[in-house]
């Protein structure tokens, strides 16, 4: 298991070097949206409401809606100076009685490991809690928001659990009246008290299980045994259509060489003077293609060398002409 955050606790002059481990996790069954045809996974994608148009990532800043409805779009530039925190430090703040924590505050929970050289002060801030029958209150920074947090003890572990705000829990009062004016008899009560006692029991969490889950599982291994299941298709690689582009490539080719007065069709397919589309990344050109550019690089360099000759031919001749040209001039001389 690894840690997901490692610091000190703090308390007074004493610093405990620590790190944090989730101490719970979600076993609850997840199902995925599928296509019952072929059971190809359902994906969304991001649509402005507005245009109706798909919004790259890139474009994408937060907003904030008010009571009225209207969007406040904030940028990075205006996060960046909001008030966070980002100190490795359980500060803890006071010591108070475990009675006085209403449950409804607490949030997520986390084990304290201590690092081996910080055994022995690990060792007294569990032991004070212990004996003092007292939780430390403490703040502390996670993921760079600064959070309320409860030191405890359990099974010679130190767990922190962090707490919700005052204004994140709901009040009472917006139920109105609970029947504070009513009030049981006491033969209500006496009864009541005798069923109590029938239920009185200690709590043993390995009594209860999740039986949706187990029957969920249950029923996808009887699927997976009886040959229930389908192949999943692999995931295309997101970008534009190559068929289409290679297509619409080779029709740009055509016009501008018939803008050029160039032949097309089988007689440039006959000489093989066809030059490969551009593909995309990713994409192979074809064979047939890569085979064609020889012939045509020799018939390309048969004309050269052809021309070349033809050039080496008519110079001999010049120079043949001007010696003859000369002869008859050093014999009249």
């Amino acid at each position: 298991m690894r840690a997901i955050w490692k610091g000190a606790v703090s308390f007074g002059l004493v610093n405990v070097p620590v790190r944090l481990y989730s101490a719970t996790e979600n076993h609850d069954v997840q199902f995925r949206q599928v296509h019952v045809a072929d059971g190809g996974r359902i994906r969304y994608k991001r649509i402005c409401q507005i245009d109706g148009e798909e919004v790259p990532y890139d474009d994408i800043a937060k907003g904030y809606e008010t009571e009225d409805g209207e969007m406040v779009i904030l940028t990075d530039e205006d996060l960046k100076d909001l008030p966070t925190r980002s100190s490795k430090e359980i500060s803890v703040e006071k010591f108070v009685p475990s009675d006085q924590i209403d449950p409804i505050y607490l949030d997520k929970t986390y084990y304290l490991e201590p690092d081996k050289s910080a055994q022995k002060p690990y060792v007294l801030l569990r032991d004070a809690l212990e004996g003092e029958d007292r939780v430390a209150i403490a703040t502390v920074s996670i993921r760079t928001r600064m959070t309320m947090a409860v030191l405890r003890v359990r099974d010679g572990l130190i767990v922190m659990q962090t707490m919700l705000w005052p204004d994140e829990v709901r009040s009472t009062d917006q139920f109105g009246d609970l029947g504070e004016d009513m009030h049981a008899t006491d033969k209500e009560l006496s009864m009541a008290q005798v069923l109590i006692d029938q239920l009185a029991d200690d709590f043993d969490p390995d009594d209860y299980e999740d039986d949706y889950a187990n029957a969920v599982k249950a029923l996808v291994m009887a699927k997976v045994e009886g040959g229930e299941v389908k192949a999943a298709p692999e995931d295309e690689e997101e970008g534009g259509e190559v068929v289409d582009l290679l297509a619409a490539l080779a029709r740009s080719v055509e016009k501008a060489k018939s803008r050029r007065g160039e032949s097309t069709g089988a007689k440039g397919e006959e000489s093989g003077a066809e030059q490969p589309a551009p593909t995309t990344a990713g994409a192979k050109a074809p064979a047939k293609k890569t085979a064609k550019k020889a012939p045509a690089r020799k018939a390309a360099a048969k004309k050269t060398a052809t021309k070349a000759a033809a050039k080496k031919t008519t110079a001999k001749k010049s120079a043949t002409k001007s010696t003859a040209k000369k002869t008859p001039a050093k014999k009249a001389g």
